[in-house]
């Protein structure tokens, strides 16, 4: 595998999507090079913003 891209970044804010899952979200305005993202994961997370998350973007073919 071969790495891409990796972010790492604060959860901004995590956003009520329906009964079974929510969104974990970052979107920095404040410096256009940051990398935004929305995640979504089960309820039951216990995840808040201020948490981190690690993205990791491999690809098969190089």
């Amino acid at each position: 595998m071969v790495k891409i891209v990796e972010i790492v970044s604060e959860i901004e804010f995590v956003a009520h999507i329906n009964e079974f899952k929510d969104c974990l979200m970052s979107q920095d305005h404040s410096d256009q090079k940051n990398l935004w993202f929305n995640i979504d994961v089960p309820k039951g997370h216990c995840i808040k913003s201020g948490d981190r998350v690690r993205v990791i973007i491999e690809t098969l073919n190089p």
